[in-house]
């Protein structure tokens, strides 16, 4: 009774994955930044088939984001359950900081954020031992002042979990595994056999990227170091090994006894990587009272054989990584795996049963870092095909509609209807550059782009016909290596207007689809 898991086991944007364990069934969640709604909470049974159950973060009152960086809002969340009760605590870095949001039902709602009055720092994470203290994990800069960029210490505070109040005096426990260690950061607090655990990420989350641990028999120390360190990383195979940036574990146990461990990673293509970081799984065993990483192997591999029975999602679930093909005549919903910009417009869109959706062309941007009229799905493959069908007969002049492939605001490809021409426009550091332009005459109008590695070729059709109008553009621009931060590139529809109008133009969708090629 196994099952054969295939790395990634989330293909596409899904970062700083975080899983806990509720008898046979598992639990993970991700980072999401200014992505909206936040922290995609993914179920499994097997480890190797999940589905998407819904977003921690539905509600702006939950998640203000404002018109922060894509790269901010938030990061590293870490999921936990204790007496019936799910906690999730992430941070905030734009608003609020450091909070803990609860749960009876993992699938949601959520409450609104409890926020820790004293708990600076990032990537926070809750241990509860076996007497039922609770206890908080979290990193922040060296109280004695930073000596370099990612002078950084872990530190352990105890927590009242009723009040969600933090107790005592912040002990710092650990400062890295490594002399001159930088960002020692997403910590996990374990006890396992007799030993509380450290186990946290080192290097950055680039290609010095590592996992590291150490233990204590005592929650808050002394803690060593286990000489093994770092326990697992890739920086070693060099930059053109094809998976990278490995580190941000977490540990679990299944209920036959076996440990697991997720974390993230790249898959660059020709060294620029677009689908930004990755989850993977690894087995783990203890040996002189230490964690192996993958025994005999001690790097990631394709496959690994895990000892549970399979099972498959219900019909009508959302699949991560599969393809879309959304008939919004017939939507009466978007699903949870949807993802809009920052905290998007009450309204901005419409779902007209018979007809599609109507989505407002509101007068933002898309350079800007603001609440932009976008809905997208994560791109998960290097090789992928997505298209839409509108109507341009509602869009006045100067309002705009169409198909875009984006990075963040400032590194995108999109594919836009204006004025009965569609122009093919690649934006590159905040600077948009019209690449082609062609005659649309006719309505509905379908565009659709294609992606292969660092190519795209954008394709239009009207009537019968459709035919390339660019081929073979270079979209390097759209990595991480070019762009900076830290997500991964999304594709979607959306609308937009030069002008602030008392009543809106408003385009409307008929399909949008995403096919892996």
């Amino acid at each position: 009774m196994s099952v054969t898991v295939n790395n990634p086991i989330m293909p596409g944007f899904y970062p700083d994955p975080s899983c806990c364990v509720v008898g046979e069934d598992f639990y993970m969640v991700h980072s999401s930044f200014a992505y909206f709604p936040g922290l995609p909470i993914m179920h499994s049974k097997d480890l190797k088939h999940w589905e998407q159950i819904g977003n921690v973060m539905e509600r702006e009152s939950q998640l203000p984001l404002g018109e922060t960086g894509l790269s901010r809002g938030l990061f590293a969340p870490t999921i936990r359950y204790h007496e019936g009760v799910f906690y999730v605590i992430c941070t905030n870095v734009t608003y609020g900081g450091n909070f803990i949001v609860t749960a009876t039902n993992p699938a949601g709602p959520w409450s609104e954020p409890h926020y820790l009055e004293g708990a600076d720092g990032i990537d926070p994470s809750l241990f509860f031992d076996d007497d039922g203290k609770c206890y908080y994990i979290g990193t922040h800069p060296n109280p004695a002042g930073c000596r370099y960029d990612g002078d950084w210490f872990i530190y352990i505070q105890e927590l009242d979990i009723e009040s969600f109040k933090l107790i005592g005096e912040p002990l710092n426990v650990w400062n890295g595994a490594m002399k001159g260690v930088h960002w020692p950061e997403g910590p996990h607090l374990y006890k396992i056999g007799g030993y509380y655990y450290i186990i946290h990420a080192e290097g950055g989350t680039g290609p010095e990227h590592a996992i590291c641990v150490a233990r204590s028999k005592a929650v808050f120390g002394p803690y060593e170091n286990n000489f093994c360190n770092p326990i697992f990383t890739h920086r070693h195979l060099g930059q053109k090994y094809p998976i990278k940036y490995v580190g941000h574990g977490d540990l679990f146990q299944t209920a036959n006894g076996e440990y697991y461990m997720v974390m993230l990673a790249v898959r660059p293509t020709h060294g620029y990587t677009t689908m930004g970081r990755e989850t993977f799984l690894a087995g783990v065993c203890f040996e002189n009272g230490w964690p192996v990483v993958n025994p005999g192997l001690g790097m990631l591999s394709d496959t690994l054989l895990v000892n549970l029975e399979e099972w498959l999602p219900e019909e009508g679930a959302s699949i991560p990584s599969c393809d879309r093909n959304y008939q919004f005549a017939k939507v009466k919903e978007l699903g949870p795996e949807i993802l809009m910009l920052r905290n998007p417009k009450e309204g901005f869109y419409e779902l007209k049963e018979g007809e599609g959706l109507y989505m407002e062309c509101q007068n933002i941007a898309m350079t800007e870092d603001k609440a932009a009229s976008y809905i997208g799905v994560r791109q998960d493959s290097h090789l992928f095909e997505a298209s839409c069908v509108f109507t341009g007969e509602n869009l006045f002049e100067g309002a705009k509609a169409g198909l875009i492939y984006m990075q963040n605001n400032a590194h995108y490809l999109k594919f836009e209807y204006e004025g009965m021409h569609g122009n093919v426009i690649l934006c590159r550091g905040g600077k948009e550059e019209k690449l082609a332009s062609e005659w649309m005459p006719e309505s509905p109008v379908t565009m659709m782009i294609r992606v292969s590695g660092l190519r795209a070729s954008l394709f239009i059709g009207t009537g019968n016909q459709v035919r390339c109008i660019a081929q073979d553009i270079d979209i390097r621009a759209l990595s991480t290596e070019i762009a900076g931060g830290f997500v991964g590139c999304t594709v979607g529809i959306y609308a937009t207007d030069t002008e602030t109008r008392e009543v809106p133009a408003k385009v409307c969708f008929k399909s949008f689809a995403y096919r892996r090629m």
